[in-house]
Order: C-alpha cells, then sequence, then structure tokens
C-alpha cells in the first residue's frame, strides 16, 4: 500500500485486537469516477455508471489487500441483520447490519451522512457493521445487530464513523419525535433551529442506544460529511453523491502459526 493511499482512509483509534482491520474510505482516494463523483465511488445505486463502481471495488481489494470481496449489502434504513459468512452467494442481500465470527469475511457499510458503525469483541471473536441513518437508529438497527452476536454487550467495542455533523443536520419533528418515542432521555440529542426544526446529533444518539445495551467502550465520531470535503454527502450534493465505504474483517491466522 502506497502513503498516498494510506493517507486516504480513516483507521479507527480504537484498542480492537490486533486480529481486527478496519478503515473508512474517502473520496481521495486515487479511483475511477469523474467529477462530479471524483475520485473513489464505491456505491451502485448513486447514479454513477455501474462499471466505474465495479472497478473502484475491485480497486480497493487490490490496494488493502483484503482478504476477499467486501460483502456489500443493499441498504433499505431498516433494521435487518444479517450473519455473513464465506459461503453465501455473491450479491447485495437487503439489510443495514451484518455480523460474522469467520475470519477473512470483509463486512462492508456504505455512507454518504449515515453513521456507520463498527464493532468488534475484546477477544476478536467476532465483529459488525451497521448503516445508522436516523430512520436505521429509530428503528432499532444497533439493538438489533447487538442482540444477534454471540459476543456479549460488556465485551464489545464500537466505531462510530464519518457522519453528518448535528451542526450540519437539521430535521423537523417527525425525526425527533421518533427518537422521543423510544426514550426522553434522547431529547439531549436535539437542539432548536427553527419552528418544528431542530439540529440532530447522530453521534450522541448512537452512543445512548449503545449505552442501554452495555457498549460502554464507544470510540470515533467527531466527523462532519457535509463540511467536510473528503467525504461524499448526500445532503451537500444530493443526487450526484458517491459513497464511501466502512470496512471491518478478521485475519485469517496461518495454518502454521
Amino acid at each position: 500500500m502506497s502513503d498516498a493511499i494510506a493517507a486516504s482512509v480513516i483507521v479507527p483509534d480504537w484498542p480492537a485486537p490486533p486480529r481486527m482491520h478496519a478503515l473508512t474510505t474517502t473520496r481521495r482516494l486515487p479511483g475511477n469516477s469523474p467529477p462530479p463523483y471524483d475520485a473513489f465511488n464505491l456505491g451502485l445505486r448513486s447514479g454513477e455508471d455501474e462499471s466505474t463502481v465495479h472497478a473502484n471495488r475491485a480497486l480497493l481489494q487490490r490496494a488493502f489487500a483484503l482478504p476477499a470481496p467486501p460483502r456489500w449489502l443493499h441498504q433499505v434504513h431498516g433494521d435487518r441483520v444479517l450473519r455473513m459468512t464465506a459461503e453465501m452467494p455473491d450479491g447485495e442481500p437487503q439489510a443495514d447490519a451484518a455480523f460474522t465470527a469467520e475470519p477473512g469475511v470483509v463486512l462492508a457499510i456504505q455512507s454518504a451522512d449515515c453513521l456507520p458503525i463498527l464493532l468488534c469483541a475484546d477477544d476478536g471473536s467476532q465483529i459488525a457493521a451497521i448503516h445508522a441513518g436516523w430512520r436505521g437508529l429509530s428503528s432499532g438497527v444497533v439493538e438489533a445487530c447487538v442482540r444477534r452476536m454471540t459476543a456479549t454487550a460488556e465485551k464489545l467495542l464500537a466505531w462510530l464513523g464519518p457522519a453528518i455533523g448535528a451542526a450540519s443536520y437539521e430535521v423537523g419533528d417527525e425525526v425527533r419525535d421518533a427518537f422521543l418515542r423510544h426514550h426522553a432521555d434522547a431529547q439531549a440529542a436535539f437542539a432548536p433551529t427553527r419552528p418544528g426544526h431542530w439540529h440532530c446529533d447522530l453521534y450522541a444518539l448512537a452512543r445512548q442506544r449503545l449505552a442501554a445495551l452495555g457498549v460502554t467502550r464507544i470510540y470515533g465520531s467527531g466527523f462532519d460529511t457535509f463540511a467536510d470535503a473528503r467525504f461524499y454527502s448526500w445532503r451537500r450534493d444530493g443526487a450526484k453523491s458517491g459513497r464511501m465505504a466502512s470496512l471491518i474483517w478478521l485475519q485469517k491466522t496461518s495454518r502454521h502459526a
């Protein structure tokens, strides 16, 4: 991997076990996408020619020596969780979270403002990746994923990747109400702007949901995809926004180790 490529990704800063690897791509990777997607769009449903996206995905696997092609999802802002295995057929099943205990299976979440959440057990036995926009968070995708994992919540580490920041993310009453119906404490994640509108802190909402489950070792956050030109942002760029990818995988161990 060249220094230029290494400098064009976000690597989680968390005390994960050595066999666990993770990264989030940025648009600054030297990919194949022309303007306005330049340069490393990984989203098949972003409006860009699919052959270009597939070329970027192949480049992603080569550049980072991934043990296998990433297991992409058809994300729909829901709460479906899949257990990923190496034997699963190719394709993009409809879901917004995935987990695995198999070394060499690369989990992938696409985002362009929504919050990617990566989870790993502190003993390196299991990993997960979650696509958490406001709809997914409010419908319980975090809870659904943690409860499907065999690792207990106390053993999990969480990393909150690049998402839209609260200062850039104005929402209506319907979004705030969706969270307040779950728990009144969610009101702390909303700041009033104009009548019927609020700044929404996705990071605070995710931390609340994780902590309520018993996941207290939470890292990352502090990004703003809307304000930071390194990232794709659907709210900033609209239909012509590309997608980043957050990847997590367990390293295969050598037979001779």
